[in-house]
């Protein structure tokens, strides 16, 4: 075991802040941080940036994976008083203000847990291994291995039963990447499934979507919801709202509804929880495995470790839950534990944080999204149009705001995509992949 020490230019007799997890909460506060007098680290367990809100446009191959991918060191090239290290955090030693990961042991003078969130089967391990998720990069091209690979399979397969499983997609949970994923499905239903697939028709597939809340999108307007519940439902998605997934083997879906759906694709999307690194009191951990903080993000009973995202938890009386696990409220913290960070570092007092929420956005498909900004409401086309201006301008570098604008253009006028490649087999026996099959 080594230690680790930052690679800063102007590194001296600074603090030094370490930041686990290079997310929008991540990214943001080391931005932020620029100017500061300090030397930052910050360590991820891959090299690069994932925008998660088009993980589902990745698993239906609509854009290729490296377009929602961008270089964490490309981002912070000009700044000098930031590193960056591929790392997997094992352990934080808060006595000794210290982190065990697999490349040596990192000291740091100010902490912040910035690991985002990770899937949450709640406990069912049988859902956990058959069902897919799609919480990053290679989740996501396994989903798309596993989809195109059932509808290959569906082509050739002369067991009636094995290809009505094979063309029937479930989505688990309503909340936007839900919605989103299933009107995917049905756009390529609609469009795609006849054109590529010969032998295969539109009606020959089908689409459901189940979600435990009595409407879907409960986190926008009641307009909202019920806007993208009509959208869906043209699209023939069928919606169980109410009804909760009780098991599923690989091959039969129970639902407590009384009903049973026979399929070979779960696509779960019904909840997070947060990703909280080993060393951290369980006492302070709350719903949703969240860390609880104070209203400056600082950890519950420690002094210089804070944590911002979805894997903290701001608890008081206007806030009993959190903030929501979006990108802007982990922007937000971000940037303000920034300026908070400096308040402190100078002996000055530090402000709690002020959630801006400025609204969400949904999109169910072609034309079609919902819209919640502030007191305005809307859907259709406009809503539509803005969902895609909001996500190119808030993706990280102008190569990929390029490559994705080119993309959705072509995929518009084409109503195709040539994303659809098998390049990684899943086996959904072992649940791997295997990177070297074509």
């Amino acid at each position: 075991m080594f230690t680790v020490t930052s690679e800063n230019k102007n590194s001296g007799s600074r603090p030094k802040v370490v930041i686990i997890g290079g997310g929008f909460g991540g990214l943001a506060l080391a931005q932020k941080l620029k100017k500061a007098p300090v030397d930052i680290l910050l360590l991820d367990r891959h090299n690069y940036h994932t925008f998660q809100p088009l993980l589902y446009q990745v698993a239906i191959g609509s854009i290729e994976a490296d377009s929602i991918g961008f270089p964490i060191r490309r981002i912070f090239t000009k700044q000098n008083n930031f590193s960056f290290n591929v790392a997997d955090v094992q352990k934080i030693n808060p006595e000794s203000n210290t982190i065990t990961t697999d490349i040596g042991t990192v000291h740091y003078d100010y902490l912040i847990i910035a690991t985002g969130s990770n899937t949450n089967f709640f406990g069912n391990k049988e859902i956990e291994h058959f069902a897919m998720p799609m919480k990053n990069i290679p989740e996501a091209l396994n989903l798309r291995s596993l989809i195109l690979q059932n509808l290959e399979t569906a082509l050739v397969t002369t067991d009636m039963r094995e290809k009505f499983a094979l063309m029937t997609f479930v989505v688990v949970g309503g909340g936007p990447t839900g919605v989103e994923l299933s009107g995917a499905l049905a756009e390529m239903r609609h469009l795609i499934l006849g054109k590529d697939y010969h032998g295969l028709s539109k009606y020959d597939m089908r689409v459901y979507l189940v979600e435990g809340k009595d409407r879907l999108l409960a986190a926008m307007s009641p307009q909202a919801s019920e806007k993208a519940k009509k959208f869906l439902t043209d699209g023939d998605v069928i919606i169980y709202n109410s009804a909760h997934v009780q098991s599923y083997d690989g091959f039969y879906l129970t639902i407590d509804n009384g009903k049973t759906i026979k399929t070979r694709n779960v696509l779960w999307a019904a909840g997070v929880k947060g990703e909280v690194p080993e060393g951290i009191r369980p006492d302070i951990i709350t719903r949703g495995t969240r860390i609880q903080t104070d209203e400056i993000n600082r950890v519950k009973d420690y002094q210089n470790i804070f944590a911002i995202g979805d894997v903290a938890a701001i608890i008081t009386d206007e806030t009993p839950f959190g903030h929501p696990g979006v990108a802007p409220a982990a922007i937000q913290q971000g940037q303000w534990l920034a300026k908070n960070l400096v308040h402190i570092i100078k002996g000055e007092a530090a402000e709690p944080f002020k959630y801006v929420d400025k609204g969400t956005l949904a999109t169910i498909g072609r034309n079609k999204a919902v819209a919640d900004l502030g007191k305005l409401r809307f859907q259709g086309f406009f809503a539509w149009l803005l969902w895609g201006f909001v996500h190119i301008m808030s993706l990280a570098g102008f190569s990929n705001k390029g490559i994705i604008f080119f993309s959705w253009f072509l995929n518009y006028f084409t109503k195709n995509s040539d994303n659809r490649l098998i390049i990684r087999e899943f086996n959904t026996e072992t649940r791997k992949t295997n990177p070297e099959s074509t």
